[in-house]
């Protein structure tokens, strides 16, 4: 194999001739006194993951890019085999939500629940509350269509048939990732009467368990929003508390399809870009110049991580998750498993990996499996305008590359292998997390 690589590289330079500096070392020295590395990481080059990397910086200055805005870092175990501009702060695009992820696993755990609670503003009689409902959002970041629907049986058992008044929103409530509150409001008004359910709507219903009701719960008036401190003047009565998904099935579907509102909901919660720097730095003891993000979802080119600081983010989140029996791919998508960003994509089945795209980035990262080197942990990032579609074929072929270096595994080590948890999608509309009060 090892021959066949080095045949491909020739025969590429013979036919090329690119004048290009391939593997830039890089010097490590400023940082190899650190404790984190001191304690973790050791430069070990190995030959075959070298040559693909080379491989792959020929393939992207035969794309007319720049090798200097090519970085890609590739460990196993505490060994570095090879990197290219590793500690070099690069356009990470949503790469950048592997700090938010990792932050909100430090800041909640795996379990917590985000809780909304609905009450009344007025008297109830013969099933018709004679006055508002009110929600206070408590920053749920996956409230969609069949939470709305399962939120509307559980007034019905409340004994709830009609609203009079308005429908009252305050504090962190979006609903379908819809953040203007007054639109959000709309769309839960929408969702608790079924005669007002748009397609997309009675869609989502479909995919509930045979039987769901559907709730028709009128509400006269119209979508207000309030301020605590006006709450605070009013007369309210609990009626409902609902919980959010667990954490862990929050950021899964988030990684999944790249949600920017869902990320940035958490960001916000979680102090900004300021709070998550804090928080990765303190957990992973990355130098603080290689995280330089400017929100919590990668949109913008100023958010920027060094291929280093990935691969040790996406480490340390493993080292979180597998003392509670979990592991990356129970929060990021699973190639063969899981479609979102991974659709179309041909890297190795059972990577485990965040996708991310900008007009002139595309970035991956993740852990590969291997048979002989266990799991390959490893960061992309390609600088520059070009076809989409070229980006990924290289990223997969690097990867495909080590693979087959060092055998596919059958079955899939543990370290890699999701846990039993229900996909997030069949937990949306569960009623038993509506608490009447």
């Amino acid at each position: 194999m090892l021959d066949l690589f080095h045949g491909l590289l020739s025969l590429f330079f013979n036919q090329q001739e690119p004048q290009v500096q391939l593997l830039r070392s890089t010097n490590l020295s400023p940082w190899l006194d650190t404790v984190w590395v001191r304690s973790a990481v050791v430069r070990k080059p190995d030959p075959q993951a070298e040559l693909s990397v080379r491989l792959h910086l020929a393939a992207m200055a035969g794309l007319n890019l720049p090798i200097e805005g090519q970085g890609v870092w590739i460990q196993a175990g505490n060994e570095i085999l090879a990197e290219n501009q590793g500690i070099t702060p690069l356009s990470a695009a949503s790469l950048t939500k592997t700090a938010t992820t990792l932050a909100a696993l430090q800041t909640w755990g795996t379990e917590h629940r985000f809780e909304t609670l609905i009450s009344a503003s007025g008297s109830i009689e013969n099933g018709v509350l004679q006055g508002d409902l009110v929600v206070q959002g408590g920053g749920d970041p996956l409230f969609v269509w069949e939470e709305a629907i399962a939120l509307g049986n559980s007034l019905r058992q409340k004994g709830i048939r009609q609203v009079t008044g308005n429908l009252v929103v305050s504090g962190n409530f979006v609903m379908n990732f819809e953040t203007d509150p007054v639109k959000a409001g709309s769309l839960l008004k929408q969702g608790l009467d079924a005669n007002l359910w748009s397609a997309e709507a009675r869609t989502q219903h479909g995919k509930m368990p045979a039987g769901t009701p559907r709730p028709q719960i009128p509400i006269n008036g119209t979508v207000q929003v309030n301020s605590a401190d006006q709450l605070k003047a009013r007369q309210l009565t609990p009626l409902i508390r609902h919980r959010s998904l667990a954490m862990i099935d929050l950021l899964k579907a988030m990684n999944i399809y790249s949600n920017n509102v869902m990320s940035e909901m958490m960001a916000q919660m979680l102090g900004g870009a300021a709070g998550i720097t804090q928080k990765v730095i303190q957990a992973t003891q990355i130098p603080p110049e290689e995280i330089q993000i400017i929100n919590g979802s990668g949109l913008g080119e100023q958010n920027r991580l060094s291929p280093r600081a990935v691969t040790a983010i996406l480490i340390t989140t493993q080292r979180y998750l597998q003392p509670r029996q979990l592991s990356v791919a129970d929060i990021y998508p699973i190639q063969g498993r899981d479609s979102g960003t991974l659709l179309w994509r041909g890297m190795p089945k059972g990577s485990a990996v965040k996708t991310g795209t900008l007009n002139t980035v595309s970035s991956l990262a993740g852990a590969i499996p291997t048979r002989d080197r266990g799991l390959i942990w490893f960061t992309i990032i390609n600088l520059g305008a070009g076809d989409l579609g070229a980006f990924h074929r290289q990223q997969d072929q690097l990867l495909q590359r080590l693979q087959q270096a060092w055998g596919a595994p059958d079955p899939l080590p543990p370290a890699i292998q999701p846990s039993d948890r229900r996909p997030f999608a069949s937990l949306l509309g569960d009623g038993d997390r509506n608490e009447i009060l």
